[in-house]
């Protein structure tokens, strides 16, 4: 079963320190997917598996809410172009969360190993 309080808390950690991490291109993002993953795992507990599990869902569910605000933002700001702008730029903000969510998924996966070594650290 999935411990809803111990993913939200990785998220915060991850965006928190993906903040801070603005300062050292690359490495900062790098490390708030770790962090983030380790908390994540940590706090579910449960061994390798759960871990894991907690550590992916930590880390793509930032990647997917940042997606999605970015598509939205493009497309309001297309809107000011008029009724034209505005499809135009939807459809690029449709294109822009869809290809967030893949990159989100794929960078997921270094938040689940991190997890996967929080759960085992917590068993």
């Amino acid at each position: 079963m999935t411990n809803w309080r111990a993913v939200i808390a990785g998220f915060v950690v991850a965006t928190v320190t993906a903040i801070f991490g603005i300062a050292v291109p690359g490495i900062g993002q790098l490390a708030a997917g770790i962090v983030g993953g380790f908390v994540a795992g940590f706090m579910a507990g449960g061994g390798i598996g759960s871990g894991a599990w907690h550590g992916l869902l930590a880390g793509s569910l930032g990647g997917i809410l940042g997606g999605l605000i970015l598509g939205v933002a493009v497309g309001l700001a297309g809107l000011t172009l008029g009724p034209g702008g505005g499809l135009i730029s939807g459809a690029v903000g449709a294109g822009i969360f869809a290809v967030a969510v893949v990159v989100a998924l794929i960078m997921a996966l270094e938040s689940a190993v991190a997890g996967a070594v929080g759960g085992m650290v917590n068993t």
